[in-house]
């Protein structure tokens, strides 16, 4: 039988890949949309109870900073809905409206979770220090594997191919340096509401559930990233494989 050229035995390779590919995205795919429902669902619920304290996100994130030494980092307002993040660029702490002046549950827990990244930075956390570095060469890696997966696919060159795979290699392996960073932060925010009665003990219950839902989100962005990997090296084996085959052209 005669294989057209990039159908045949290639065709096949990529057939089985993207087959494979698809099994092992359902899960993960509803792992992602479960996380996210967790998110919104628990950041909402827990929004809306006040503490008994009625610290706000603003204090809650200046108190985890001064029990931790850290007395230069600052706390600003930013718009937007869970657009919370620690910006190591100009060292400051950026807090939704929603979290900023809400003295509730939800609220201090985020923010203590942002401050916990401040603090990271203050004291040189290893894993946010690899991340740091390794922040050019992911852009470059995003920016680039891309390109190179698709002009290697089309142009059937497995040297671009395997070039844009070793670029979004660097993608996944930044989300796998991710996650030690996203879980200490929020392990030290707890600690941290827990040793400074910023909440009672079952008030510290929603704020874990707020974190562990949004940790759970960077779990998934990982898993996915791997599943996109491997789909990548299988059509690259497939291909690399079945390459030798092409010659035959009848049988």
């Amino acid at each position: 039988m005669f294989y057209p050229y990039g159908y045949g035995y290639y065709g096949y390779g990529d057939f089985l890949a993207n087959n494979l590919y698809v099994l092992v995205l359902i899960p993960v795919l509803l792992l992602s949309l479960w996380a996210q429902f967790q998110v919104s669902g628990n950041f909402r619920r827990y929004n809306a109870v006040n503490n008994r304290r009625h610290i706000t996100g603003a204090q809650a994130a200046e108190a985890v900073l001064r029990a931790h030494g850290v007395f230069d980092v600052g706390i600003r307002m930013c718009r937007g809905h869970l657009t919370d993040h620690y910006d190591p660029r100009d060292n400051t702490i950026y807090l939704s409206e929603e979290v900023y002046n809400a003295p509730t549950i939800a609220a201090v827990g985020v923010a203590a979770h942002e401050a916990g990244h401040a603090v990271q930075y203050a004291e040189h956390y290893g894993p946010v220090r690899l991340r740091t570095a390794i922040i050019p060469i992911t852009q470059l890696g995003s920016n680039l594997s891309m390109i190179l997966l698709l002009i290697g696919l089309f142009l059937y060159s497995q040297t671009l191919f395997l070039f844009g795979i070793i670029l979004f290699s660097f993608t996944t392996f930044f989300q796998l340096v991710t996650l030690p960073v996203e879980f200490n932060a929020s392990h030290r925010a707890i600690e941290t509401i827990g040793g400074s009665g910023l909440l009672d003990e079952d008030e510290l219950y929603g704020a874990r559930k707020v974190l562990r839902a949004a940790a759970l989100t960077y779990v998934a962005a990982l898993l996915m990233s791997l599943v996109q990997l491997l789909r990548f090296v299988l059509i690259f084996l497939a291909r690399g494989g079945n390459s030798g085959n092409r010659g035959g052209g009848r049988e």
